[in-house]
């Protein structure tokens, strides 16, 4: 995918990027990206890994579309992820390119965790980036002249899209680096060289704040859509977004599918809130006997690195773990979660990883880590612990709260802030004498996430 060559080819003179500190034409930006690109070459060689922490700016728009000049992969690491983090994507990365088990094709390797729990990175093909683009353009109806904010990181496959997509389209892009959601503001009122932002990414948190911020006023007629995914939108939220005339797509979608497998436009979640609509172009839906939605189509990766497991059935459907059903008009709606999977501010958590390092605390017998419901958030992660001793009587603490939490819990969640990143950080402690089990001698989670559930205050408290 050499995005330069073709930011010099179309549209030369027309806008392609703004960000802090200045405005890049597509030729502009094509002459930045080849001097980065000279930079690199030394110890990018085509097929060779680049992981490197990728904003979305100017500065990583560009290191981005060098490493693609050069043949190499892009593998963008989290901004939030701790540096224990960060070094293990980085081992088993070069693992696997030292093994040469990385598909041809790859373009870009998103780490992320999915549904048995084994950390691994998605390949990202250069076919997969550009059929995800086309898609998502006749289901949105863009166009050139629509403006585009980015705000979600490189390494979120919505960030990613985000980027190609709008770079293929030839639509100006708006890369401030971070969200804030009075920067977005100001960029719909018209701040920008650009112009007013017309449309941009979101997950429910962002979503949220940008109303907060707004108040009840209606968007403006510019504003042509605001695409919100990565996680369920709370109904509430929802509906608060549609009475304030804002224009809302919601979207269902996975790093092993380039991002979006079905979007629902504007006028279709007002007439239907909460279906995510059909599937995009050339992909496919399927809801198994279970309530499983299984898809597949031109977006899917080319497979897992880092781990030997499979990422597709012999006949190329990608078995999502949620569960779902299709209308009489063809719409899909996501009911639920099959896997145990935690969807907290558009970040996916694997509840294991975190209970493999909450374990390692001397004063921690066993924990059982699920997501509880959180109309911010979408959920929140939360911890049930046996300390080491196993108390008589349960006792409950919860962080950054006016009730002092127990001894065990007081050092155990500064000590998990420095091994685990924010989003994988439990919100919500609890200790118990043991862990409920159900009758195959498992942890049983669902008896866990009521149990979290039902505590009353002084229990419940949340921070």
């Amino acid at each position: 995918m050499d995005l330069r060559q073709a930011l010099r080819s179309q549209q030369p003179n027309a806008l392609a990027l703004v960000g802090p500190g200045g405005s890049w034409t597509r030729a502009e930006l094509a002459d930045a990206v080849e001097r980065r690109a000279l930079e690199l070459r030394s110890r990018l060689e085509p097929g060779a890994l680049h992981p490197c922490t990728l904003l979305p700016d100017p500065a990583g728009i560009t290191e981005l579309l060098a490493t693609w000049s050069l043949g190499a992969i892009a593998a963008p690491l989290g901004p939030r992820l701790t540096e224990d983090e960060a070094s293990r994507a980085r081992n088993a990365l070069a693992r696997a390119s030292a093994d040469q088990r990385i598909p041809p094709g790859t373009a870009a390797i998103l780490w992320t965790s999915g549904t048995a729990g084994t950390p691994r990175g998605v390949a990202l093909t250069r076919a997969g980036l550009e059929a995800s683009a086309s898609a998502t353009r006749v289901r949105l109806e863009l166009t050139p002249t629509d403006v585009w904010f980015a705000a979600l990181s490189l390494s979120h496959v919505g960030g990613l899209a985000l980027v190609t997509r709008a770079l293929l389209l030839e639509c100006p892009l708006v890369a401030p680096g971070s969200f804030r959601a009075d920067e977005l503001l100001h960029s719909i009122l018209g701040n920008t060289a650009a112009g007013p932002v017309t449309h941009v990414s979101l997950v429910p948190t962002q979503l949220r704040r940008l109303l907060d911020l707004w108040g009840s006023r209606p968007p403006p007629e510019s504003f042509r859509c605001a695409l919100v995914g990565g996680a369920a939108a709370p109904e509430a939220l929802l509906q608060r977004a549609l009475d304030g005339g804002w224009p809302v797509a919601l979207t269902y979608g996975m790093t092993e599918m380039t991002s979006q497998v079905a979007t629902a436009s504007p006028a279709l979640v007002r007439v239907k809130p909460g279906t995510v609509g059909a599937p995009l172009q050339g992909t496919e839906i399927r809801i198994d006997a279970d309530g499983q939605v299984r898809v597949r189509g031109p977006t899917h990766a080319a497979g897992y690195v880092g781990t030997g497991e499979p990422m597709l059935a012999e006949d190329d459907w990608y078995l999502t773990g949620d569960l779902g059903r299709i209308d009489e008009d063809g719409d899909l709606w996501i009911v639920g979660r099959a896997s145990s999977r935690i969807l907290t501010g558009g970040v996916t958590v694997d509840p294991h990883e975190v209970e493999a390092v909450l374990r390692t605390h001397p004063g921690v017998v066993d924990v059982c880590v699920v997501g509880v419901p959180d109309e911010e958030w979408g959920e929140r992660v939360a911890a049930l612990v046996v300390p080491v001793g196993r108390e008589t009587s349960e006792d409950v603490g919860q962080v950054h709260e006016s009730v002092p939490p127990s001894p065990l819990l007081r050092l155990l969640e500064p000590w998990a802030g420095e091994r685990l990143g924010a989003a994988r950080l439990p919100r919500v402690w609890l200790t118990a004498p043991s862990l409920p089990l159900n009758a195959n001698g498992k942890v049983d989670r669902e008896a866990v996430r009521a149990r979290v559930a039902s505590a009353r205050p002084p229990e419940s408290l949340t921070s």
